[in-house]
């Protein structure tokens, strides 16, 4: 169940590109005509005559990231595209366009965008995508990669303007996802598969700036006198419990009276400490 689920899902993408190029086909193929097929006909009789010469204008090499659209006298020839490797073209009849299937990645120019809370925040990104259909990137779009520059551009000003500030700053990688696929629906019928989207940057004004420092501050100090004031109480629960058990004990209280003293004379060796008992003290309290 879960193979068939997964075949399922892998071949939509393939019965979508294949319907584009239908499309394309049904547009642009719909017969050459007696006077075009004469032309191709002069033209083969041409390549013949000269065919020493003409081999190297009829033989075309393209690179492994690269595919050939041919056109006809202006009618794409096939449904596929041709390459890697050699193919053959007509001199006079045929003309053909490279289309690079390579990642292209550009960076989105800064925009200013009001967010939902109306506050203008600075925001850059960068786009990574390639070309998945190269019949549809000529035959669709006039220029593919500057629509797609184009596109992005609004497309982060339309998504960014449904999010507050604290979505903004926090949630990067949602507003990348949902940024991704617009783009990839909206360019999908020009053979584009956008692959990646990344928000660079987010600038915000200098006084917002010191507002959220000043915030952030205040929110720290709150927190430390908190922790104080908890530190503080545990220490007197402690002594508390400290003196119940000296109490119980008074030789304790003379053996924490040699550690204070010993404490002393190790931190401060210029310091003449005279011991005095404390029973001697207590005959002047009654008095």
């Amino acid at each position: 169940m879960t193979s068939t689920t997964s075949s399922t899902a892998e071949m939509v993408p393939q019965g979508k590109l294949q319907i584009a190029v239908e499309n394309v086909e049904d547009k642009n193929s719909r017969g050459l005509g007696c006077f075009g097929w004469l032309l191709v006909l002069i033209s083969l009789l041409f390549v013949t005559a000269t065919f020493p010469i003409t081999l190297f204008m009829c033989v075309k090499i393209v690179k492994e990231y690269e595919r050939a659209v041919i056109f006809r006298l202006g009618r794409i020839t096939d449904r596929k595209p041709k390459g890697p490797g050699l193919f053959f073209v007509l001199p006079c009849t045929d003309t053909f366009v490279k289309v690079d299937l390579r990642t292209v990645s550009f960076d989105i120019p800064p925009q200013e965008i009001l967010t939902r809370d109306s506050v203008t925040v600075s925001v850059d990104g960068v786009v990574y995508f390639r070309i998945h259909c190269p019949i549809s990137s000529v035959a669709n779009v006039s220029n593919a990669h500057s629509s797609t520059r184009l596109l992005a551009q609004t497309t982060l000003r339309n998504v960014l303007g449904t999010k507050n500030l604290a979505e903004l700053l926090s949630d990067r990688e949602g507003i990348s996802l949902s940024m991704q696929g617009s783009l990839d629906d909206a360019t999908d019928p020009w053979g584009i598969k956008v692959e990646r989207v990344e928000i660079k940057d987010v600038k915000l004004p200098q006084q917002l700036q010191r507002a959220m420092a000043a915030e952030a501050e205040a929110s720290r100090e709150a927190r430390a006198k908190i922790i104080s004031a908890e530190g503080e109480m545990n220490a007197s629960r402690a002594l508390k419990e400290a003196s119940l058990i000296i109490a119980e004990s008074p030789s304790g209280l003379q053996l924490r009276y040699l550690q204070t003293l010993n404490t002393i004379a190790a931190e401060r060796n210029s310091t003449i400490i005279f011991p005095v008992p404390i029973d001697m003290l207590q005959n002047f309290m009654k008095k």
